[in-house]
């Protein structure tokens, strides 16, 4: 009678078992997909050895569960990184150093400044913000001369688009050069920012000069009602970008000075599934209506969710506490480890509730010398208490073109845009 007993009550403990999903946990495929119909059982699978409860962060969970996010896997790809940038990183960064009393870098020419950190280092975070902020794997001359923003809200769908300029040219850290500096060693970058579609916000932009220093850019934007440039204050680089959700400070998720931001935080080294290796056409010219945008899934609610192919890459896991003024009080920041940009950012508000979600779809591309660089094909930047998205699309991006010099990026050339 016991026996008899035991057996049934087994039998009934493995068959809620198999039907709760533990005994039928899978090792998942590229190509398999993760929705809200099958996360609670996919969370017990695995892609590649790695559980895909530990692959996903909470807020990709979350998003997955409640916001319509679709996780399509895709098997990893090496990165293959310049060999410019590379070269440079094994020449200059023996001799960087971090001072603890002024937050700065010392010693930077060019390259990765501090290329082998691990979870010991100290000032490990301050550290991987330094590497961002210098040595991004984009060459020294970003041109993005033809992008969109996507206008997007969740009931909605598609409002409208705008087509910008982005130009940014590096005086500093220049890569494959005789001298890493062209110019004043003072200035790290140049940047031009401005529309060009439609009609109405037609040579909006700004003008930016980013210092070596924690001194505040100098910016300039041109005014159309009064057909003039106007010096803005230093704090623009938290402002919003004209009607965007994005702010000056999320360009490629980050895009202050190290200094600005009063601290940060290693929260640890960890994989999970980014768009490292972007297989879809942000924007196809020859379609019509959302087939126009096939990056963006723009046929289902909430209208803003990227169509992608995600794979598992090793990230660092940084928290930049924002400066009291700032709209934010932190952004969660995921770093590729071998490679110093930024896949996703958790944003909060003053409150430190969830706000935004940033996503980016990163791909490497031959650079117009013939290296390589790494750039971002799409930018998607979620307002999840707004219910409002703008997305950044990249069809044509460009590295070194050509032509250009420190010269060509300056107050002059926004003027000109604008009354073209």
């Amino acid at each position: 009678m016991k026996t008899s007993t035991s057996v049934k009550s087994l039998a009934l403990a493995v068959g809620l078992i198999t039907s709760s999903g533990f005994l039928s946990a899978a090792d998942l495929s590229a190509g398999d997909v993760i929705n809200a119909s099958n996360l609670d059982q996919r969370l017990s699978d695995t892609f590649l050895g790695d559980g895909i409860g530990t692959l996903l962060t909470d807020v990709q969970q979350k998003l997955i569960r409640d916001e319509g996010l679709v996780i399509t896997l895709k098997d990893p790809e090496p990165i293959r990184l310049g060999d410019d940038y590379l070269a440079a990183t094994q020449k200059y960064s023996g001799g960087v150093s971090f001072n603890t009393d002024t937050r700065m870098m010392e010693g930077w020419k060019a390259g990765i400044p501090f290329p082998n950190i691990t979870e010991d280092t100290p000032n490990a975070a301050e550290k991987l913000i330094w590497n961002h902020n210098v040595a991004q794997p984009i060459k020294n001359y970003q041109d993005y001369s033809q992008f969109t923003y996507l206008f997007i809200d969740d009931e909605r769908g598609l409002e409208r688009t705008q087509e910008w300029v982005l130009l940014r040219y590096y005086m500093k850290g220049r890569l494959g050069e005789e001298s890493t500096v062209e110019g004043n060693d003072d200035v790290l970058w140049k940047q031009l920012l401005y529309a060009t579609y439609p009609a109405d916000i037609r040579g909006l932009g700004l003008y930016t000069v980013r210092y070596d220093s924690p001194k505040l850019d100098d910016s300039w934007a041109y005014i159309k009602s009064v057909r003039r440039t106007r010096r803005l204050s230093g704090g623009t680089w938290m402002d919003p970008i004209g009607g965007t959700d994005q702010l000056n400070d999320d360009i490629e998720i980050f895009n202050a000075h190290p200094t600005w931001y009063p601290e940060y935080k290693l929260l640890g080294k960890r994989k999970i599934l980014v768009v490292a290796n972007s297989t879809v056409n942000p924007w196809d010219f020859d379609a019509s209506g959302n087939a126009k945008f096939p990056i963006v899934d723009l046929d289902n609610a909430p209208y803003w969710n990227p169509k992608e192919q995600w794979e598992p890459r090793e990230v660092w896991v940084v928290e930049a506490i924002a400066p009291p003024e700032h709209p934010y009080s932190k952004k969660v920041m995921y770093m590729d480890t071998e490679f110093p940009r930024f896949y996703m950012a958790d944003v909060y508000d003053r409150k430190g509730e969830f706000w935004k979600w940033m996503n980016y779809s990163l791909r490497t591309i031959d650079t117009e010398d013939g290296d390589r660089g790494i750039v971002s094909m799409a930018g998607f930047t979620i307002d999840y208490q707004r219910r409002h998205a703008t997305i950044f699309l990249n069809p044509i991006p460009k590295f070194n073109t050509p032509g250009v010099d420190g010269n060509s990026i300056s107050l002059r050339q926004l003027e000109q845009a604008a009354v073209r």
